[in-house]
């Protein structure tokens, strides 16, 4: 009996010891002060201008940034929704942010597919055209789609930024869309094909269930990235004028500097919301059916 007892409690001083020695080994691999020190100002360096924003859309000074803040108001929330020209931009980003990633959705979707499923000569190559659009500088790719609906005799208009757009949005998508693919066992498509389920029936209750969240977040991403898109949009829009390149020209009206900062705080909380949901929508990747080693 006593002999049992003094195993048990040596098992418990070796475990305890082991415990210990695993907590400082864990805590001496952790990052120094000074690598915190640089990554906390990497992102106050990153986020400082959001700030100033955000706190001067608030400030009852008119026309300039003055420091400190000369008072706490709500009034230029009213005034920028008052404002005909800023709804329609508002309008116009969100018409065309909807239309893009519902192209991207479709396109990226297909497109993933059928790489995934086939090895084919020129694969890597076809890949590559893909990324390539959000890859190159934006200024490269509004150039280039410019000339492309200048030599169709094509006007620049609403039709030609959702294009523009949905270039480069098509690869958000794609690469999520394939991430879940191969997350996918092939083991699940063949099997309902084996119990009699048509293609159509297979996509339907199989394929989609699986790619449904990575399809979501992939369309948030999309969404977000073309609703503030600018460089793109200032070669195709012509004369129209989404909310990015109402943003632009405001730059030169000082007076208007209390609701351009309004409008670029509705634009950075509209953009932030969809990015924090494909966050939350693809964190457990691991949880996805059939997707086991």
């Amino acid at each position: 009996m006593h002999s049992e007892r003094s195993d048990r409690a040596q098992a418990r001083s070796y475990k305890s010891g082991g415990d210990r020695a695993q907590a400082r080994a864990y805590k001496s691999s952790g990052a120094g002060w000074g690598l915190k020190l640089a990554a906390w100002g990497g992102l106050f360096f990153m986020h400082a201008p959001i700030l100033v924003i955000c706190m001067y859309a608030f400030n009852t000074e008119q026309s300039a940034f003055s420091f400190p803040l000369q008072g706490f108001t709500l009034e230029w929330f009213g005034a920028a929704w008052a404002r005909e020209d800023v709804r329609a931009s508002i309008w116009l980003s969100l018409k065309i942010a909807s239309l893009a990633t519902l192209i991207a959705m479709i396109l990226g979707t297909l497109a993933a597919a059928a790489l995934y499923r086939r090895q084919f000569f020129g694969k890597e190559g076809i890949t590559l055209l893909f990324i390539l659009p959000i890859a190159l500088p934006g200024i490269v790719t509004g150039i280039a789609l410019l000339s492309a609906f200048k030599l169709v005799g094509m006007q620049s208009g609403v039709l030609t930024i959702v294009i523009g757009h949905a270039t480069f949005c098509i690869v958000v998508v794609y690469n999520n869309v394939i991430a879940r693919f191969r997350r996918t066992s092939q083991s699940l498509v063949e099997a309902s094909m084996d119990l009699g389920a048509d293609p159509f029936q297979t996509f339907r209750y199989v394929i989609l269930p699986n790619i449904a969240t990575a399809l979501l977040a992939g369309g948030m991403l999309a969404f977000a990235l073309s609703f503030d898109e600018i460089i793109v949009t200032t070669f195709t829009a012509g004369t129209e004028r989404t909310l990015p390149i109402w943003l632009l020209n405001q730059l030169s009206k000082p007076r208007d500097t209390p609701v351009t900062n309004v409008v670029a705080m509705g634009v950075m909380l509209l953009t932030m919301l969809p990015i924090l949901g494909a966050y939350y929508l693809t964190r457990d990747t691991d949880s996805v059916a059939g997707g086991g080693k």
